[in-house]
């Protein structure tokens, strides 16, 4: 079940998704742990649009881009969020509807959390064969995060169709970089479904340093950087982001009626720990956790809308629970122990990084207990932050030093916005 949240409205959307729909042939499991088994129909302008907006967001259809693909060999770049709806307002699979339309599709490739988004953050994902249609699915996060010259053989034009979130250390757009790369190297036309970015109302966080440039994050961007993933390509080419400056040959398919500061639901969870709208909103703050001993909700129900460890004092930190293995997180920090911790998940709705969370979680740490690990600067993109909080600077103080960089940041955005703020 999906809960989402306007500042004056409140409403259910339940979207029971079979993967079977989008050719993995096995049920999947949402984030109560409930077993799937069917699809239910809804409409598009139910679940793919606004809160209190009049006229829905529109992504782009098959139709809008047809005469690029036509006629062509495409691979494809595409996960479970890959859906697109028909005439009669059902979600499928954007791969069943180009075979539909008789597209010669001959590889796809998925990114981290494979094609059916149920594998762990960071693991790894073998290549696999699609039950369904018999296409070959190669993964981007197992031993190869760029497709080969070989993978691109014989391909004539990629389509890049994944829901992001818009936060630096959400590996899609490291992916993203790396099939325009391999795209501009092999001189293949990339397609981009832009969708939108339920992140996209601030722009927050410490600009990723050069020097920390990882798979959790390769551009110096602040943490939240309020960009649909098109536009964020534009940007990757705008800015010769690419190896060797190089240029690829894009394509951006925009969005209709879209405005980054109105409230966006997602109709499917876009990874296997983001399991709502609450979650997705917390997930810049509470995903610097993932550099520390803190259990940031995995192995629950409630990922990215808790966090807690056994160490922490249970009269400030009152919420208890345990972290046990389950989908998308089979060994989660402290597993089978009891937590004490926050339950953030009535929160209001966030509109910028909360420090206030990571700081007093790292004072009420025993000093013999090492908080920060070895993840966390790739997360913040930046050594200063966990300086800071080692020397006791307070929030506000440490939000102070990023403004110059997020205004220099803004002028690059500015460059490559295609929709009103």
């Amino acid at each position: 079940m999906i809960y989402s949240k306007s500042k004056n409205t409140y409403f259910f959307l339940v979207l029971i998704f079979l993967f079977g729909l989008i050719s993995c042939g096995k049920g999947s499991v949402n984030s109560k742990g409930l077993k799937t088994s069917i699809v239910a129909i809804q409409k598009a302008s139910d679940t793919m649009s606004y809160l209190d907006q009049a006229q829905p967001v529109v992504v782009s259809q098959p139709a809008d881009y047809l005469s690029l693909i036509k006629q062509k060999v495409v691979g494809i770049v595409a996960n479970h969020t890959s859906l697109v709806a028909n005439s009669k307002g059902e979600y499928v699979h954007i791969i069943d509807t180009l075979l539909s339309l008789n597209i010669e599709i001959t590889k796809v490739f998925s990114p981290e959390h494979g094609f059916r988004g149920e594998a762990d953050a960071g693991e790894q994902v073998a290549d696999d064969k699609d039950r369904k249609t018999g296409l070959p699915i190669i993964s981007l996060h197992g031993k190869n995060k760029k497709p080969t010259p070989d993978h691109l053989k014989g391909i004539e034009i990629v389509i890049f169709d994944i829901q992001d979130v818009g936060v630096r250390f959400y590996t899609y757009i490291s992916t993203l970089h790396y099939v325009m790369e391999a795209c501009a190297e092999a001189n293949i036309p990339l397609i981009v479904i832009d969708r939108p970015n339920p992140n996209a109302h601030y722009i927050d966080g410490p600009i990723l340093e050069s020097k920390f440039k990882s798979f959790l994050g390769m551009h110096p961007v602040p943490l939240v950087y309020g960009m649909t993933i098109g536009e964020y390509a534009l940007m990757i080419k705008g800015e010769k982001w690419l190896k060797d400056s190089l240029q690829c040959k894009l394509t951006v398919m925009p969005l209709k009626n879209y405005h980054r500061h109105t409230a966006y639901s997602l109709p499917v969870k876009p990874s296997p720990n983001l399991p709502n709208d609450k979650a997705i909103n917390l997930y810049p703050s509470l995903g610097l956790f993932e550099g520390t001993t803190i259990n940031a909700g995995r192995g629950t129900d409630m990922q990215f809308q808790i966090f807690g460890a056994p160490f922490l004092d249970k009269k400030l930190y009152p919420f208890q629970y345990t972290p046990m293995s389950n989908p998308g997180a089979k060994h989660p920090k402290h597993k089978n122990k009891l937590c004490y911790g926050l339950d953030l998940s009535e929160h209001p709705d966030l509109s910028m990084v909360n420090l206030q969370w990571l700081i007093d979680a790292y004072q009420n740490t025993p000093k013999d207990v090492k908080f920060f690990g070895a993840t966390f600067t790739a997360h913040a993109g930046t050594e200063k932050l966990q300086q800071q909080i080692e020397n006791s600077m307070k929030a506000e103080k440490i939000r102070e030093t990023w403004n110059e960089d997020i205004k220099n940041f803004n002028k690059i955005r500015s460059k490559y916005l295609l929709y009103k703020n």
